[in-house]
């Protein structure tokens, strides 16, 4: 699972690591390596995180044939 806020993002593992990204940027699952590539690629643009990930998931999707496109973004409200 990946967890961020404003100042860290980390990946929490099945067997309880946590781990922080290389270049700010992290992705899981079968397409993980594809969709990350894609959003190393995306992250220079004036895109915001969400259309980056929806974005590095669609292209990862086109390549992993075990990637679907059937993505689900969950966020909070920013309380502050």
């Amino acid at each position: 699972m990946i967890v961020a806020d404003r100042s860290v993002t980390l990946t929490l593992t099945g067997t309880g690591d946590v781990l922080e990204p290389e270049h700010g940027l992290m992705a899981i699952g079968s397409g993980g390596n594809y969709a990350l590539a894609a959003a190393r690629a995306l992250a220079d643009l004036d895109m915001d995180a969400e259309a980056i990930a929806r974005k590095a998931m669609k292209i990862a999707a086109e390549i992993c044939i075990y990637t679907n496109d059937n993505v689900v973004v969950e966020s909070l409200d920013d309380a502050a």
